[in-house]
């Protein structure tokens, strides 16, 4: 015991190392109960993560862009997408984007028209008319997020101000049509006046994102900008700055340029994006719950070992050792069982988390391809983040030591000579 009063805190650290090999089974035990609850907190972060990330991206490219502007009208009807309600009184598209680019961090911006049509002929009734300027939005967004590609996969997109469209692969599984065929279709003007056309499909896309693919039919903005006459104006405008998280000033500056008439909106005000990171808070607590109930196994163990050496613990009693010396023993035991533990389920959370970032999961095995009013693709990619790892080992380690923290302290109240006798 003379090496414990001349070794101090090194000398407890090697007896606390040595005691959790005593038994091996045990450690075992503890090690894999803390392993599995940290695994299972690092998949279901990285999955979150994964699905956030999804979701947030599906938003900007799709709905929002990174700030987004409608007339104050339209955002009163915005279900019905109203074409009647042009930004800022009709001002001209180029004007609109003139005075976006002026604004400091801003690197592209978009006018956009979605409008329903009417499918004549056809098995499929209804339809979104997006119109949306092709190849400027292509060169800076990918519209299948799972391929990053063009989403293409049959013929070309429509030309600028051509009596053409795109449809999704659905839509065309459903109607029966191809490349080349006409479809027939109704759409109401800005003057509430029925506008009859037959495009020609020129191309087949599939964006991986079920809202499109089944209900979206893409033509060239100028074209559906005549034919639903709204002059140079744009029923929506989206903004693109260099950095998503920068936006909130753009926001509000095009705000200013563009009046109190005008709804402008941060990609983070989407219902979806306020809702994913609020159940990001609620999974935490899962999470943290999750930790607690694992690290039980640790704590039933460290009382055990105080219950099994109790005569061990009054020799060390006997031989000098202080009560707060026992209780660093038995506390510095657990917490090597709760760092191995830990360490271990980051390792398996590593591998299957960096596996899984290069091998997108496919939803529709968990949906049922239940998800199409959701803005998300229907593949998953968990996110690798070495953050989510990092968090997993810490709350691993810190929740698992507070947990033992208590019952070690029982072993500071056992009295020597009553432990010798027992």
């Amino acid at each position: 015991m003379n090496n414990i009063k001349t070794g101090g805190a090194g000398a407890l650290v090697k007896i606390a190392y040595r005691n959790i090999l005593r038994n091996r089974r045990r450690t075992l035990f503890c090690v894999s109960a803390a392993a599995i609850a940290v695994f299972f907190t690092v998949f279901m972060q990285a999955w979150m993560a994964g699905m956030t990330n999804n979701i947030e991206e599906v938003v900007r490219v799709f709905d929002t862009g990174h700030v987004s502007a409608v007339s104050s009208q339209y955002e009163a009807e915005k279900e019905y997408y109203p074409v009647q309600f042009p930004i800022a009184g009709g001002l001209p598209a180029a004007e609109l984007e003139r005075l976006a680019l002026d604004i400091d961090g801003v690197t592209a911006a978009f006018p956009r028209i979605t409008a329903y049509a009417t499918l004549q002929d056809s098995t499929v009734k209804h339809a979104l008319l997006w119109g949306i300027r092709i190849r400027e939005e292509l060169a800076l967004n990918n519209f299948n997020l799972t391929r990053r590609d063009n989403g293409l996969v049959k013929g070309r997109y429509p030309e600028p101000d051509g009596n053409e469209c795109a449809v999704g692969f659905r839509i065309a599984e459903k109607t029966g049509l191809t490349v080349g065929d006409r479809l027939p279709l109704k759409t109401v003007s800005a003057q509430f006046s029925d506008k009859m056309w037959s495009p020609v499909i020129t191309g087949i896309f599939d964006f991986d994102y079920a809202k499109f693919d089944e209900d979206v039919i893409i033509v060239d903005f100028a074209r559906l900008q005549k034919l639903l006459v709204l002059g140079e104006g744009t029923q929506q405008f989206f903004v693109h700055t260099e950095n998503p998280f920068q936006s909130r000033a753009a926001a509000a500056r095009l705000k200013n340029l563009l009046g109190e008439e005008t709804v402008v909106r941060d990609w983070r005000d989407n219902y979806f994006v306020l809702m994913m990171r609020q159940s990001m808070m609620i999974f935490v607590v899962v999470y943290l719950v999750f930790l607690v109930v694992a690290s039980f196994l640790i704590v039933n163990t460290v009382v055990m070992i105080i219950h099994e050496r109790i005569k061990e613990i009054g020799m060390m009693g006997s031989l000098g050792m202080t009560r707060f010396e026992i209780v660093q023993v038995f506390f510095l035991e657990a917490v090597f069982l709760s760092v191995l533990g830990s360490l271990a389920g980051c390792v398996m959370g590593a591998l299957v988390t960096f596996g899984f970032s290069f091998f997108p999961l496919d939803m529709t095995v968990f949906t049922g391809g239940g998800m199409k009013e959701f803005p998300m693709s229907g593949t998953l990619t968990l996110a690798f983040d070495p953050a989510i790892l990092f968090q997993g080992f810490v709350f691993g380690v810190l929740i698992s030591s507070i947990c033992t923290l208590f019952p070690s302290l029982k072993s500071a109240f056992v009295e020597p000579v009553e432990a010798l006798r027992s």
